[in-house]
């Protein structure tokens, strides 16, 4: 699997999250400050949900002080399904039931123990298709499209 990983902040918790990724085996292309570079999180998050939607990547990760910042940026990109996720059970959920393609992570409030448990429970659950959420995923794509006709 192929990870777009990025944060406006490189910090202990990151780098963490890029050596498990790297242990599980996944290749990373990192942006943001974990790439070296200087970019506000709206544009590591447009980037990192670019490179999802175009398929250069599988899934992305992204951090920022709160996460807030990185998922509604992320959420922007047409195709993207961000989850801020806070626990390991919201991760599954995220997964489960919403298809989501990328993971974005508080580094305020996120622990090492925590993140492990995430991204375990992240990468080992996977959309399971439904009557019910096949049926809101249509809406959701409904939804988007309707405001992507407006802009044209």
């Amino acid at each position: 699997m192929k990870l777009a990983i990025g944060s406006d902040e490189r910090t202990q918790l990151t780098d963490f999250i890029v050596r498990t990724v790297n242990q599980k085996g996944y290749a990373a292309n990192l942006f943001g400050q974990l790439a070296g570079d200087k970019e506000d999180w709206s544009l590591v998050a447009q980037k990192v949900a670019e490179e999802v939607v175009r398929g250069d990547a599988d899934e992305g990760i992204l951090l920022c002080w709160t996460g807030t910042g990185v998922s509604l940026a992320a959420n922007k990109v047409p195709g993207v399904r961000a989850a801020l996720c806070g626990d390991a059970d919201t991760a599954r959920g995220a997964r489960l039931w919403n298809k989501a393609n990328v993971l974005c992570l508080s580094i305020r409030n996120t622990s090492e123990v925590v993140a492990k448990e995430i991204l375990d429970m992240w990468f080992n659950t996977n959309y399971i298709p439904n009557v019910e959420d096949d049926l809101c995923l249509e809406q959701l794509q409904n939804i988007e499209n309707k405001y992507l006709k407006r802009e044209s």
